[in-house]
């Protein structure tokens, strides 16, 4: 059994070494620093399990470079990297990891949202740039008894909930399957979509990434050209899930025109090509990519009153164990039985 790891850092190393001689997992580890992606692929092949993490691109090309590939984990709650109808096709198993930051995301959320509503970045960056000490322009809003949309509610969508409460202020909710008995207990109501945007001072974003098909929209562009009207004016928008829910450009002429104060946003769409704008221009695919959304990105990133960050909601110590812990078990329990503790249904 030989198993490569992509994206890992050196402690990783370390640790899933550690684990896999003490649960007894019998397998020969590889390691690499590298994403991988079709323009990134390995010298070795003769992988039976990969695991990789959000930078990572598994298409069809790199499902195929692998003949003996029969496991495919990826170290976290998102999956729309992985190409999974070709796992499909080739009996290829998929796991992941559902819960390992629930109160990291959230906790990331509402930091931004803070940041947001009392100016701090503002602040910081004018008395480190200029040395001033001026509260001109730096006046923010109360956050106790303003109205929070919380867009699904999920294990993250459910600790923002928690949080916001904490904060006292009013919860709204949309999701498509509504869980009526968390609502009651922590007193709060679900409503419409169109309704949350209309009524909320905050929107916070926590679904999943699902494709369009032709049978619905999934939550591609949830928050898009046609509803974006419809968000109370002043409003504050924050994403923390995935960049492909938010239609970037209409943002931008959400926050030019008055009808957002603000963004905070930890992914954006193509969010890979705008880290790497040099490597792309230089190396990749330009065509593949639209430089529209490159753009607006780029153009979103200056605007003052858009706080961007780079994917860095899950990035605590705590979580990053329990990812590994989490994709360690998924492991385990496919060498073992031939089954997943936490597989992907598709």
């Amino acid at each position: 059994m030989k198993i490569g790891f992509f994206e890992i850092e050196d402690w990783e190393i370390d640790y899933l070494k550690k684990m896999f001689n003490k649960l007894g997992i019998v397998a020969e580890l590889f390691f690499f620093a590298e994403k991988l992606n079709k323009d990134l692929l390995p010298g070795q092949r003769d992988f039976d399990i990969i695991s990789v993490f959000v930078g990572s691109n598994i298409t069809k090309e790199v499902i195929e470079y692998f003949p003996d590939l029969k496991l495919i984990t990826t170290r976290s709650t998102g999956f729309d990297h992985i190409d999974l109808a070709t796992a499909k096709e080739k009996n290829i198993a998929v796991g992941y990891v559902p819960g390992y930051g629930d109160n990291t995301v959230a906790e990331f959320a509402f930091g931004l949202l803070l940041t947001l509503s009392r100016k701090i970045y503002e602040a910081y960056d004018r008395i480190r740039e200029i040395g001033s000490f001026s509260l001109d322009g730096l006046r923010g809003f109360d956050l106790k008894g303003k109205t929070i949309g919380i867009i699904g509610t999920g294990r993250i969508g459910k600790c923002m909930i928690k949080i916001a409460r904490g904060f006292d202020m009013n919860v709204v909710a949309f999701d498509v399957q509504p869980d009526e008995e968390f609502a009651k207990e922590n007193n709060f109501q679900y409503l419409t979509l169109d309704d949350l945007l209309t009524q909320s001072d905050v929107i916070s974003l926590h679904v999943p990434y699902i494709p369009p098909s032709d049978s619905n929209q999934g939550t591609y562009h949830l928050i898009n050209s046609e509803n974006i009207s419809k968000i109370k004016k002043g409003a504050i928008l924050i994403n923390t899930s995935r960049g492909p829910i938010v239609e970037t450009e209409v943002i931008v002429k959400a926050l030019n025109d008055g009808i957002l104060s603000g963004v905070g946003l930890d992914t954006f769409e193509e969010e890979g090509a705008s880290k790497d704008e040099k490597t792309l221009l230089l190396y990749g695919r330009p065509e593949e990519h639209d430089l529209k959304k490159l753009l607006a990105n780029r153009v979103l990133i200056d605007m003052p009153n858009a706080i961007i960050t780079p994917h860095n909601a899950f990035n605590t110590n705590e979580a990053l164990q329990r990812i590994l812990d989490i994709d360690i078990e998924n492991i385990k329990s496919f060498v073992d039985k031939k089954t997943l503790v936490y597989p992907i249904r598709y």
